[in-house]
């Protein structure tokens, strides 16, 4: 049996998709792939919500390292960067301004508590010398969702030219995201969209464009830009990932469109929560993101270990959590039979370990109840 892939990244290749992906690729010098990628951009720019997308063949991580290059002054004498660092990729924000001499400061909160606008703001008023801060929309590595709204208004409304940079690598597709305030929205082809690792999109605002310069080769996201608005690319486009994107807004248009996607994705993760709570496990983070359920348990790498026996995977954490988490995915389309699935399977596993006394199906009726 094909084990059900439940990690909140990669996510599972849609069967469709899959499909697409096995069809023979276009050249990306012709008519055919020129009109797919112009649908593909008008499509993802409507789903932003920004004034301009650019596609990049790179993991998300790609889209973080040009946005920090391309926006932020390097060998600065003064700090120019904050870096809010809620786990892992707030951390990766980090390493990559160390790695290109960026001058940064960062704010540290525990992976479960988020960074609030006020601590915000009064730092950056503490600090004049700022002038962008990189920040996550969820921080994965604990499933926090992040104030991204309150905190980038707060920013704009202190200093219209702050330059905002948001990570939303796991919720982009998964949710409404208000980016009136955001500068430059970075998204990654390996998560709600259910596509292969490959492909990162970076929408910019109009005062991005404002502030957008050659720098670099390869990210050189000036030069990416004036081709991608004639419907072609600097280098070799990620054919295959561009056609199968075609299949996904296929996709999300058969389930009703966006709105429909971000309503069946939050009645998934909130129904879920509901189920994870009736087995009394604990959600870990305290503001957590509809992109994925966390659980802190003492025995997680066993519960992990447990579900794989029943044909589930799902993620630990990582670093001191490692062993410490259960990560439960929800981006993406998916079918209510195989949410379902994972959670009688996660109550069996729990009887399994004798953590609980028996199987009576609390996780589903929950679910249901809530779900439906």
């Amino acid at each position: 049996m094909q084990p059900l892939l439940f990690t909140p990244g990669p996510t599972p290749i849609a069967p469709q998709i899959a499909r697409t992906l096995s069809q023979p690729a276009p050249h990306h010098r012709t008519q055919e792939f020129e009109q797919a990628f112009g649908q593909v951009r008008a499509q993802l720019k409507e789903m932003m919500g920004m004034q301009e997308v650019v596609s990049l063949v790179s993991s998300g991580t790609g889209a973080m390292e040009a946005s920090l290059c391309t926006f932020v002054s390097a060998h600065s004498h003064e700090p120019k960067l904050l870096v809010l660092n809620n786990g892992k990729f707030g951390e990766r924000f980090v390493k990559i301004a160390q790695a290109h001499h960026i001058n940064y400061l960062e704010i540290k909160s525990p992976w479960d508590t988020p960074i609030s606008a006020q601590e915000v703001l009064a730092f950056v008023q503490a600090h004049p010398s700022l002038e962008a801060i990189a920040l996550q929309v969820c921080e994965s590595s604990g499933g926090l969702r992040l104030d991204f709204e309150g905190i980038s208004a707060a920013l704009k409304g202190h200093d219209p030219n702050f330059l905002v940079i948001v990570d939303a690598i796991t919720a982009l597709g998964v949710e409404p995201l208000e980016v009136s305030h955001v500068d430059v929205l970075i998204g990654g082809s390996q998560k709600a969209f259910m596509l292969p690792v490959g492909l990162s999109f970076m929408g910019l605002s109009a005062h991005a464009l404002c502030q957008l310069r050659p720098h670099g080769y390869y990210f050189n996201l000036a030069l990416e830009l004036q081709k991608q608005q004639h419907n072609t690319t600097a280098f070799t486009a990620g054919i295959s990932h561009v056609m199968a994107l075609q299949t996904y807004f296929t996709c999300v248009a058969e389930l009703g469109g966006f709105k429909a996607l971000f309503a069946n994705t939050a009645q998934r993760a909130l129904a879920s929560a509901h189920a994870l709570k009736a087995l009394g496990l604990s959600i870990y983070p305290k503001n957590p993101a509809l992109s994925m359920s966390t659980i802190y348990h003492e025995r997680a790498l066993e519960i992990r270990k447990r579900l794989k026996t029943y044909g589930v995977v799902v993620a630990g954490g990582q670093d001191h959590l490692k062993d410490l988490l259960l990560r439960i995915n929800h981006m993406g389309i998916i079918a209510v039979h195989e949410i379902a699935w994972v959670l009688n399977a996660l109550e069996q596993s729990l009887v399994d370990l004798g953590l609980r006394a028996r199987f009576e199906g609390e996780a589903m009726r929950a679910f249901m109840q809530h779900y439906y």
